[in-house]
């Protein structure tokens, strides 16, 4: 069905996708009655307290086969997302490769790993960078279980490679620098933006090498928009982002691989531009934010794009009823799906507080509605 979407061809039925966080995942299994143990017992199982990547990038346990039989139960489409082992110079506890030092913040529906310290945020120069850090290597990561990874999951499409730099160049420097930098700062943003693009470049070469010809789609991503409109003006998105992710995108034409581009918020203003430099997926659609129309989006780019996700994740799966997740799941199908290039998700992760009805609401939606037959 991903394929067929993705290739411009009529699908028997709208795919779906399952985005969620791991609190989240827990809920619906023991809400579908897939097992006794409690929540605090199969989030263990998931080895950290909550995570914001898909179910299926989990460690082979038993909670990721209790994820399967809850996805499958739902008739879910869901992707096979692979990526290499860090293998590099030991890490401090909650530290990523960059040397982004991470806490567990408890928001009561939710625990999250927040940023706490920023390894650039006291550098005023790139000399003073170069003379300081190191910069993560491709040779840091093992590439070599991947194609143990994908062995026998040939029925599913499979995400591999891609990149999100400026998120990390945010972790790098911290939230409200890396913007002021943009006006600021520009050499060390572009000095920055070139180190994390060359090691998202690197990565995802060795994941196409690894298992040439398996994977399905790349993930290009960066969150330019807000509620309101664009966070970056589109004079620094053309100037620091797209060129950048333009080389990425080619990367993953020339190697026959999809580009799956998320961007959050109000982007409307930059869809063109992401258009020309050659995504194929856009993602997630949040359609209560200004400009995000799904009408609108259909029509102007209906032709060249396949959407992802637009099941509203700010007030209809959380707060909204049964019935009006119902009715938002056939808008969807009837205004993006039609005509086909239309692959059903929420429009972000599913939040802890979102109740389990709903989730199962939308995906039983599609699956009695979203029949070609049936449109």
């Amino acid at each position: 069905r991903w394929l067929a979407v993705l290739n411009r061809q009529s699908p028997d039925r709208v795919p779906t996708d399952y985005w969620a966080t791991a609190e989240t995942t827990v809920r619906l299994i023991r809400y579908l009655g897939l097992s006794q143990k409690s929540e605090a017992e199969l989030l263990n199982d998931f080895g950290r307290s909550n995570a914001d990547d898909p179910v299926i990038a989990l460690p082979p346990t038993d909670v990721r086969r209790l994820a399967f039989e809850a996805l499958q139960e739902l008739h879910v489409d869901f992707v096979l997302r692979v990526g290499p082992r860090y293998a590099g110079p030991s890490l401090e506890a909650q530290t990523d490769p960059f040397g982004c030092r991470y806490q567990d913040v408890d928001y009561g529906a939710g625990v999250y790993a927040e940023c706490i310290y920023h390894p650039l945020a006291q550098y005023q120069s790139v000399q003073e960078i170069e003379n300081s850090y190191t910069w993560p290597d491709a040779d840091w990561w093992d590439y070599s279980h991947l194609p143990q990874q994908v062995k026998g999951m040939d029925a599913f499409p499979i995400q591999g490679g891609g990149s999100e730099p400026f998120l990390t160049y945010k972790s790098l420097r911290g939230q409200e620098q890396a913007f002021m930098d943009l006006v600021l700062n520009p050499e060390i943003v572009h000095y920055c933006l070139d180190k994390l693009f060359d090691l998202a470049y690197a990565n995802t070469r060795r994941i196409y090498a690894q298992i040439p010809g398996q994977v399905t789609l790349s993930y290009v991503a960066e969150d330019m928009g807000g509620q309101d409109d664009l966070m970056i003006s589109p004079a620094q998105i053309r100037e620091f982002l797209i060129p950048r992710m333009k080389r990425m995108i080619d990367l993953a034409h020339e190697a026959g691989v999809f580009v799956f581009h998320h961007n959050d918020g109000a982007c409307r203003r930059i869809i063109p531009d992401m258009v020309a430099a050659g995504i194929d997926v856009l993602n997630p659609i949040q359609w209560r934010s200004k400009g995000m129309e799904r009408e609108a989006l259909k029509r102007d780019f209906g032709d060249r794009l396949v959407f992802h996700g637009a099941v509203d994740n700010q007030y209809t799966l959380p707060f909204g009823s049964v019935e009006e997740v119902h009715g938002e799941v056939l808008d969807n199908l009837r205004i993006l799906g039609a005509g086909g290039g239309y692959i059903l998700a929420p429009c972000h992760n599913l939040q802890s507080i979102t109740p389990p009805a709903n989730i199962v609401a939308m995906y039983q939606t599609c699956y009695e509605h979203g029949w070609t037959s049936n449109r």
